[in-house]
This record gives structure tokens, sequence and C-alpha cells, in this order.
């Protein structure tokens, strides 16, 4: 049988990561990277990425880079997928070539973490077959991905891209309407809005917010989700505390004084040296490093545990 076709529209860090999932699946993968200069370098990450999945690194003979869409066989393409910069008319101008140039009835999907595919995708003709697939960073190494419908979004679509997810051993996350932020980053934003907040007041350090996760109520979200958990717990205890907490929690819509202070300072965390810590290059590749470790142990975790 045949290599299945995927094909992933931009070549920076997730969709080489997106890239890499798909050839450890045993697919076939057209990335577009427009800067030939670059190609060397996307490979060696895609190779990279093979690796810490445990697949062959020799998959990445799999993978052709053209340097542009019209250069893409799409004829036998099963899925397309766009992962470009979070720019709306960025997005928009590639969804209107590929309106033209995919064949009908081919998934066709944007790995947007803000954007609506609805926006995206409102003036094409074959916008039904359009939708969101959302990875998280460093998306080889995050199972979850979440399926989001757009307003105009055939929901089989959905079900075919959850198919796929589901065949190359992600998670796939059923979002049934096209808000900001979707599901996961609405949650996470209410945390961090939350954590933000505590700092604000002067209730907690960076640091003991990072250890009140990790170590204490987010630690058990590896075994169970919130809801789950409290299933477990018993309903009526989170009843009680919803209605103890609730009203002293933090409901702001502007975002966090320190926040805005740490980044008018130039204090944006690794990528500029300085956050709530110091970041020299050293502390950054070892800390990433542990990340990167850490997210592969639970991954082998979550699968053993559905055998």
């Amino acid at each position: 049988m045949s290599q299945q076709h995927a094909v992933v529209v931009g070549l920076g860090l997730m969709g080489c990561d997106i890239a890499a999932i798909f050839l450890a699946g045993g697919w076939r993968v057209s990335a577009i990277e427009t800067d030939p200069a670059a190609w060397s370098l996307r490979e060696a990450r895609v190779r990279s990425s093979l690796e810490q999945l445990d697949a062959d690194p020799g998959q990445v003979g799999a993978l052709h880079i053209p340097g542009a869409l019209e250069e893409v066989v799409f004829t036998d393409a099963a899925v397309v997928i766009e992962a470009v910069p979070e720019r709306l008319d960025l997005k928009r101008e590639i969804f209107a070539m590929l309106d033209r140039l995919v064949p009908a009835g081919v998934p066709v999907a944007t790995n947007a973490s803000g954007l609506r595919i609805t926006d995206i995708a409102r003036e094409l003709p074959s916008r039904a077959r359009m939708a969101n697939l959302h990875f998280f960073l460093p998306a080889h190494l995050v199972p979850g991905v979440e399926v989001v419908r757009g307003e105009y979004t055939d929901p089989a679509i959905c079900d075919r891209l959850a198919e796929i997810m589901t065949s190359l051993g992600r998670k796939p996350i059923r979002v049934g309407r096209d808000v900001p932020g979707f599901l996961a980053n609405r949650i996470q934003h209410a945390l961090m809005r939350e954590a933000f907040a505590a700092i604000d007041e002067g209730l907690a350090t960076a640091e003991d917010v990072d250890a009140a996760v990790r170590y204490a109520f987010g630690f058990r979200y590896v075994a169970a989700g919130p809801m789950l958990q409290k299933e477990l717990a018993g309903l009526e205890t989170q009843l009680a505390a919803a209605r103890s907490i609730y009203p002293s929690l933090h409901n702001g819509t502007e975002p966090s004084a320190t926040l805005q202070a740490l980044v008018a300072d130039g204090r944006l965390g690794a990528k500029s040296g300085r956050g709530f810590r110091d970041w020299p290059a050293e502390a950054v590749a070892r800390e990433k490093a542990r990340y990167e470790r850490t997210l592969k142990a639970a991954t082998r975790l979550l699968r053993d545990e559905e055998g």
C-alpha cells in the first residue's frame, strides 16, 4: 500500500514538529519552506523531533521540502495543515490559494492558536472542508490536539481530522464552537489570570506559583483531568469550595500589572535573557532539555496506561 501524503504549509518550529508526527506514523510529507537556505536546518529539526519520538530518524527521507505551494503535487494529498505565523492576512492569502489547489473533499486545517478558522475561511467556496487543528508546543511531545469546528465547517471534516490524529497516536480534543482561545487556552488563561493576580497582590512569588501547580494540584493532571478528579473526590466538595472561593477570585479584564511591567521592560523570559528570572544561554538550554525529557516521560506513562 502506498504511503499516505500530508502537506504542511510552513516549516517553522511548529511545522517541523507536525511534519515529524506524520513521518513517524509512516506518512510521506511535503512541507513548504520558502527560504532554500533554511532547508538543511529544517530537515535537522525534523530529524531531531523524530528521535525524540523514538522513531527512526531515517524516516526524514520521506520529507520533501518544496519552496512554494505551486510546486506541491496535491492530487494524492489526504490532509493539508497550514502552520505559518499568526497573521490573519497571511493565513487568508494561503487559504485562498489552497482553496484553488487542493482537490475537493480533502481536509484543509490551520494550526492557529488565537485566530478563528471562521474568519480565515469566511469568503472561500470550499470553506466547509476547513477547520482548525490546534497543536501545542512542542507539538511532537504534547499529545493533545484541538479539533475546532468553525461556523462553516462540515462536522464530517472534524471527524476525519480526529481520525487521522488518533491514527498517529495523538489525543484529539473536540471543540464544538470557534470561540477565542478555543478550549484548552481558555482554561489555561483562567489559571494564568489568577496566577498573575497572586503575584500582583503579594500572595506568592513566581517560584511558589510554579511549585503550587507542578507539585500540588497540577501534579495530578497527568493521571486525571479536573472533571474526573472532582468526580472521584465528590462533586459536593467542589460545590462547597466554589461557594467559598469564587467570590474572591480575580475577574479583571485587563492583563496583570506585573505582566505589563515585565514586557514594557523587555523582560520577556528566556528569549530576552530575563523575565522573573535571569536566563543565561546555558540555563535556557538546560531547562529546555529538562522540560522535554519530562514531557517524554509523561507521554510514556500515558501510552503505558492506554495499553
